[in-house]
């Protein structure tokens, strides 16, 4: 019977630690206390265990750190430094630093839009961080496993992330997940939970505004198949 794990859990040495096994991993993206609650109320009530990738200092975290079902990663978010704004530091390093210094015990990392490269994952090796989540792979032919990057750094590949899903209305087919013989990583936002997205045009219309709760009520998405319901379908199938 599939079970729901951390991304930590996995040990590259042992097949047994991440076959007939689902994780479920969410990028904070700077969302509010309000949306991220909900997610975490699916999740804890559900009592599984998650990976969430952290962006902003938020009084949830403790929350999170309190339950062992929950590891918390870092969600750096290298664009400042692409585009000459060095808010968040002037290089990898101290970009990194910057997010470690949010979540110290974090092993895991995701960057925020993908960001990657040699000299990225370089870093991330040289700071501690042990599995980078990086490597999306929409489920289109193959068997994906993690991989042994270097000495200490391993890549873990997912292959369904609610974004892309929502840009591409690909099929939301439950079964087509759990049956998938490689590892099955999923990646989800609490915004889009919380609006239940079934297209990035219901977010696009509250980016501006997106920590207004009433706002975000008003557009929720009540009339067709979303990011909510395909996380609860994942559960409830499991």
């Amino acid at each position: 019977m599939p079970k729901f794990s951390k991304i930590s859990d996995i040990n590259i040495e042992d097949d047994n630690s991440w076959r007939e096994t689902l994780f479920l991993t969410f990028d904070l993206d700077w969302c509010s206390d309000e949306v991220l609650s909900y997610t975490l109320d699916i999740i804890e009530k559900s009592d599984i265990k998650a990976t969430f990738f952290v962006t902003h200092n938020t009084k949830l975290l403790d929350r999170m750190r309190a339950n062992e079902n929950i590891e918390l990663g870092i969600h750096p978010n290298f664009n400042f430094l692409l585009n000459g704004d060095f808010r968040q530091g002037g290089n990898i390093g101290e970009v990194v630093a910057f997010y470690k210094k949010i979540v110290p015990e974090a092993i895991s990392v995701r960057s925020h839009a993908l960001t990657q490269g040699s000299i990225i994952l370089d870093t991330f090796e040289e700071m501690g961080l042990i599995y980078d989540c990086n490597t999306l792979f929409p489920l289109i032919g193959g068997v994906l496993n993690p991989y042994r990057y270097s000495r200490e750094l391993i890549r873990v590949p997912h292959i369904f992330e609610d974004d892309v899903q929502e840009q591409y209305d690909k099929s939301w087919d439950i079964n087509r997940y759990i049956e998938y013989k490689g590892i099955k990583v999923f990646d989800f936002h609490p915004i889009h939970i919380f609006l239940n997205s079934r297209s990035l045009d219901r977010y696009e219309l509250v980016r501006p505004d997106f920590h207004n709760i009433e706002l975000l009520n008003r557009y929720r998405n009540r009339d067709s198949y979303g990011s909510e319901n395909f996380l609860r379908d994942l559960i409830n199938k499991i």
